[in-house]
């Protein structure tokens, strides 16, 4: 009944059919704690990979961006009393990307969105150093700094901004999700405060080229997504448990393969 009041009248079989099924599989266990979860071997992966992706969303310098609009918006010209207008524009950009990346996500898949955002950024930060080092050389410089500016935070809200916080729900089970949640949000806050905090002493030692730390993050963050975390895209969750399970129970043998988890299972019998 509550499945039909949110979704309507279609054909919700499967749905229930998937939701039932993790059921069954965590029958008879407890809610986790959070410090469970890093005691877990069976949630290293996912658990990495939450924490990579949640402190990625504020070490990525998206917030930062902010501290320079009011400068580059005056460097290029646009009046002083019409500035605080054009910085809420930015933030309008970010809520309005956002917003469609929640109505695509379902077609374009996560890593794509995830990889394609930090990606997008890594490149606009490195234009955006470049624009600011010229800017009192070349008179159009203003311009392409704002225009990076808008560019970085549509990136971010484009990608990391609407999956990053799908994610807990989609690779931890029922018992595991708050505890996921609890992670993330700390984590987002934590690295929040040490971006505001140290982000004018990095602005004082490397002048216009203080996106640098930021730029280190954007592409580790995307060789991860690349490399390490599976695409959920119109998988159940028991079909992306079973994905990660690869990942978390592999064990070295002495030819330098790795066994599975049915290898393990039958070497220690």
């Amino acid at each position: 009944a509550a499945l039909q009041k949110l979704r309507g009248n279609s054909d919700l079989s499967a749905e229930l059919e998937e939701m039932l099924a993790e059921q069954a599989a965590v029958k008879g266990q407890r809610a986790k704690n959070p410090w469970e979860l890093f005691q877990n071997h069976s949630l290293r992966w996912q658990l990495l990979s939450i924490v990579v992706l949640s402190s990625a969303m504020q070490l990525c310098g998206n917030d930062s961006m902010y501290f320079y609009a009011a400068y580059v918006f005056k460097e290029a010209g646009i009046p002083q009393d019409k500035i605080p207008y054009v910085v809420i524009g930015t933030g309008s950009c970010e809520l309005i990307t956002s917003v469609t990346c929640s109505m695509v996500i379902d077609f374009a898949g996560r890593r794509p969105l995830l990889l394609g955002g930090y990606i997008l950024m890594a490149v606009w930060a490195v234009v955006f150093m470049v624009a600011l080092s010229q800017q009192s050389q070349v008179s159009w410089m203003p311009y392409l700094s704002m225009a990076c500016i808008f560019a970085y935070i549509l990136s971010f809200g484009i990608g990391p901004a609407g999956v990053t916080g799908v994610l807990p729900t989609e690779v931890f089970d029922q018992m595991s999700r708050p505890a996921a949640y609890m992670v993330c949000g700390s984590l987002l806050w934590f690295n929040l405060f040490l971006v505001g905090t140290a982000f004018l002493f990095i602005v004082k030692s490397l002048a216009h080229f203080c996106y640098i730390p930021f730029l280190v993050v954007c592409i580790c963050t995307a060789l991860y997504v690349g490399f390490f975390l599976p695409e959920t895209k119109g998988k159940s969750f028991l079909e992306i448990s079973e994905e990660f399970k690869k990942r978390n129970f592999r064990a070295p043998t002495r030819a330098g393969c790795y066994k599975g988890p049915e290898e393990i299972k039958s070497t220690t019998l």
